[in-house]
């Protein structure tokens, strides 16, 4: 299975805020590597990993305590 990179906005905007979802995005073992630029003003997550586990990432970044929307390339 082929992996994707898969791009969200978030309101992930610090450091702190990155730990605190690095345990949810860790655990799901469909990721293989995943970062958050919050020096862009979206706070853009990218994440890659296979399209189906879009819904399974949404879910553990709001289960973190933040807003995700999925960006279309």
């Amino acid at each position: 299975m082929k992996n994707n990179t898969l791009k969200f906005k978030t309101n992930i905007n610090c450091m702190g805020c990155v730990a605190k979802v690095t345990p949810e995005l860790n655990q799901l073992t469909a990721i293989e590597n995943w970062e958050v630029d919050i020096q862009n003003k979206e706070k853009i997550l990218t994440v890659t990993a296979s399209s189906e586990k879009e819904l399974e990432i949404v879910q553990a970044v709001e289960k973190a305590g933040f807003k995700i929307e999925k960006i279309n390339n």
